[in-house]
């Protein structure tokens, strides 16, 4: 479970009414075709991509923050949450959140792959931040979907309007059917610039979540607009 004193810690940077420039929800795969070292390196990973330098960078580079929400899931009844929404203002604030999802300890093993629950999972904690200019969920994981409904079910159950969903795909050297890569290209991301991320197994999600972060939240230029000011130039 996750440390009650870290997140009450963490929870005291949180402001839902406060603006920000983007909200992203992170979703991480704990179904059953994932082990145990496989979901220790996928935590390890995410904490330390967060803290990395260059991500760092991305996300300080523009004053108004990012607000970020990390989960867990597998079945259908089983997304738990790792990091309440959080205003990133400092690298104080990314180191937090890294600490939290270190400590954190899974909470099922043993249950199928339900993407489209996690989504509607995800969308209902982007209701929670309404002032963010854009909304981004990632979802991270090494399979399609197995149980109850999928993607675009919950794209059209869910309040979908204006977010984005991106994947970060950890391949395997396995020959499955459906591909997992062509079921998160055609049927998981959604979007304007939408994309997916893969990493080459569990040992390549730290590099892999870097660069999908630094694409994320690196702040939008729309032509000539720069979405800081506000102005047209």
């Amino acid at each position: 479970m996750v440390k009650s004193a870290l997140i009450a810690g963490l929870c005291a940077f949180a402001n839902p009414a406060e603006a920000c420039r983007l909200a992203l929800v992170l979703a991480i795969d704990v179904s059953s075709s994932v082990d145990a070292a496989e979901d220790q390196r996928q935590r390890a990973g995410l904490a330390a991509a967060l803290i990395a330098p260059d991500v760092q960078t991305a996300f300080l580079s523009n004053p108004d923050p990012v607000a970020l929400f990390v989960f867990e899931w597998s079945g259908r009844y089983n997304q738990d949450d790792i990091v309440p929404w959080t205003l990133i203002r400092s690298p104080n604030d990314l180191l937090n959140a890294a600490e939290i999802i270190l400590a954190s300890e899974r909470s099922h093993d043993d249950f199928p792959t339900a993407m489209g629950y996690a989504l509607g999972h995800a969308a209902i904690q982007l209701q929670h931040m309404p002032q963010c200019l854009f909304r981004t969920i990632d979802v991270a994981g090494d399979g399609v979907n197995n149980e109850g409904f999928g993607p675009a079910a919950a794209y059209r159950a869910f309040p979908f309007g204006d977010v984005t969903v991106n994947g970060l795909l950890i391949a395997s050297t396995d020959d499955t059917t459906p591909d997992p890569l062509f079921f998160y290209q055609t049927q998981v991301i959604r979007g304007p610039g939408a994309f997916v991320e893969v990493a080459q197994g569990f040992d390549d999600y730290e590099d892999a979540m870097r660069r999908k972060l630094i694409r994320e939240v690196t702040p939008q230029v729309i032509g000539s607009y720069f979405l800081s000011t506000g102005q047209f130039e």
